[in-house]
C-alpha cells in the first residue's frame, strides 16, 4: 500500500529521507554529525510549511512498516517550503548570506527524494512510488514531473529512462553534478 505520510511516520521517514539525500541533509541541516541530521530532520518532517514535511511525502507500507518513500512538491512552491530551511541554516552558521541551490524548475512536479530499505530492495517498490508521484501530480493537476540524478548513477539513469524520462539539462547541487530529467504527465 502507499499512502499519505503521517506525522507518526517519522522514525522510519526521516532516515529514508537521510538515506536519499547523503551529504546534501548535512549540508541542508548545518549538521556536522548524523545524529543532528536526523534530529533536525525529524522536526522539519513533523512540522508543516517546508520542504522536508510528511505533507509533501508518500510511504510504501508493508506489514504495517514504512518500507519507502517518496518526497515530491512543485518547483513553484520551492523557495516558499525552502525559506524555514535557509533560515535555521543562516542561524546555526551565522551566515545571513547563505543561498540554496535551486533543484526544482517554477513548471515542474518535482521528486525530491526517493528511498527504499535495503531489505526491501529488489522488490520494485521504487518504481512503485514513482508511480503513485506521477499519479498524484496527475491529481493535483500537473502535467510535468521531474527528478535529478547523479550523473555517475547509471543504474537509476537507466530506470528513470526506461519509466519514460529524459534528460533536459544538467544541474549542480551541493558541488555535485545532476541530469535534470522530466517526464510529461
Amino acid at each position: 500500500m502507499i499512502r499519505l505520510a503521517q506525522p507518526t511516520d517519522a522514525p522510519a521517514a526521516v532516515r529514508l529521507i537521510h538515506q536519499a539525500i547523503k551529504d546534501i541533509g548535512y549540508q541542508l541541516m548545518g549538521a556536522e554529525t548524523e545524529q543532528e541530521v536526523l534530529e533536525r530532520l525529524t522536526h522539519f518532517f513533523q512540522t508543516e510549511g517546508n520542504r522536508f514535511s510528511f505533507t509533501n511525502l508518500l510511504v510504501k507500507v508493508v506489514d504495517s512498516e514504512v518500507a519507502g518513500m517518496i518526497l515530491c512538491y512543485h518547483g513553484s512552491q520551492a523557495e516558499k517550503i525552502d525559506s524555514p530551511i535557509l533560515e535555521q541554516l543562516r542561524l546555526i552558521k551565522n551566515d545571513p548570506s547563505l543561498t540554496l541551490d535551486k533543484e526544482a524548475d517554477e513548471d515542474e512536479y518535482y521528486i525530491d527524494a526517493l528511498a527504499v530499505f535495503p531489505e526491501w530492495g529488489g522488490r520494485g517498490f521504487g518504481t512503485e512510488l514513482i508511480g503513485a508521484a506521477e499519479e498524484h501530480g496527475r491529481q493535483l493537476g500537473y502535467n510535468k514531473i521531474a527528478l535529478n540524478v547523479e550523473q555517475y548513477n547509471e543504474k537509476a539513469c537507466a530506470l528513470y529512462k526506461k519509466l519514460g524520462y529524459s534528460a533536459d539539462k544538467e544541474t549542480e547541487i551541493n558541488k555535485h553534478t545532476y541530469f535534470h530529467m522530466i517526464k510529461q504527465l
